[in-house]
């Protein structure tokens, strides 16, 4: 079994920024084999896509919408994954989740997930 916990969200004002962590954990998980993603949810809308990260950090992907101004990386020997947010707008407000998926890196078909932590941006 693993365990995802995210943390690192919070009350902020557009344009400022914040840095999610997510980490790892469980008996039998290897951090470094597992690919890596962030989602969110706003209210009343769908999970949406955010960022992934490959095992080894060599290939990430983006949401449109994020691209040049969230950054996903992660730090194996931690077994933690982060999402740093810049230039934050009241559209970024949603619920953030952290995914792990067995090795390769896609947007989809994540295997587990944490239970999230809140980021709301007040214009």
């Amino acid at each position: 079994q693993v365990q995802l916990v995210e943390s690192g969200g919070g009350l902020v004002q557009a344009g400022d920024s914040l840095r999610l962590s997510c980490a790892a954990s469980g008996r039998t998980f290897t951090f470094s084999t597992y690919a890596m993603g962030w989602f969110r949810q706003a209210p009343g809308k769908e999970r949406e896509f955010v960022a992934a990260i490959s095992l080894l950090s060599q290939t990430t992907y983006y949401a449109d919408s994020v691209k040049g101004r969230f950054t996903i990386s992660r730090d194996n020997a931690k077994n933690t994954v982060y999402l740093q947010m810049i230039t934050l707008k009241p559209e970024d407000t949603a619920l953030y989740y952290c995914a792990a998926r067995k090795a390769r890196v896609s947007r989809t078909d994540y295997d587990y997930w944490g239970q999230g932590t809140q980021v709301t941006v007040s214009a």
